[in-house]
């Protein structure tokens, strides 16, 4: 694992523990010389990991449409800044240079980038590991959704724990490092539980 893309919010949200968190996983990032995939905004979430990535003397690539990057919304400190067409290409994009994944609070974005490398993975698209940092109990909903999901059959048991969670940067930091993902075909899942 060289590489960290995390999702957050384009916005700090409601309460400090949410940028503090940013800064903390920022630190840490740096701190075992783990590069940061971001979404290339100098605004809210991103902004506060980036800069505490680079104020620790890490590295960080930024991946921003077009239309944002007009908008003046790039984090102009991050030297390596890849300027794309869409958010297709955006999430195409950061998902090719990672080689983990994780989530802070943040809204759509942060949820559907989220869900979308997890889907990934259960497809088999990618082996990466994929980790939500419950910063302040953010997405306890979230982690009951995909409780009740697995619960109600949605979900393969056996995929219920791509997706990993902790409270700290330094825990999740370790579980990515330590993933070893599963063998199961969605495929066959789906047809043993009576799909077609």
């Amino acid at each position: 694992m060289k590489r960290v893309c995390v999702y957050c919010g384009s916005g700090v949200g409601g309460r400090p523990e949410y940028a503090d968190a940013a800064r903390m996983l920022g630190k840490a990032l740096a701190d075992r010389g783990l590069h940061l995939i971001f979404g290339g905004g100098r605004i809210g979430m991103m902004g506060v990991l980036a800069r505490t990535v680079l104020e620790h003397g890490g590295r960080v690539t930024g991946v921003i449409p077009k239309a944002l990057h007009e908008m003046d919304l790039a984090l102009a400190e991050a030297a390596d800044m890849r300027i794309v067409a869409d958010m297709h290409e955006r999430k195409a994009l950061m998902a090719e240079l990672a080689n983990a994944f994780v989530a802070l609070p943040g809204g759509f974005g942060t949820i559907e980038e989220l869900f979308e490398v997890l889907t990934w993975a259960q497809l088999g698209f990618h082996a990466k590991p994929v980790g939500l940092l419950n910063v302040a109990r953010y997405f306890d909903d979230v982690i009951r959704f995909v409780d009740h999901a697995t619960v109600q059959g949605f979900i393969d048991p056996a995929h219920h724990d791509l997706l990993l969670v902790a409270q700290t940067p330094d825990e999740l930091l370790a579980r990515l490092a330590d993933y070893k993902a599963p063998r199961v075909d969605k495929a066959q899942w789906a047809l043993r539980s009576g799909l077609e």
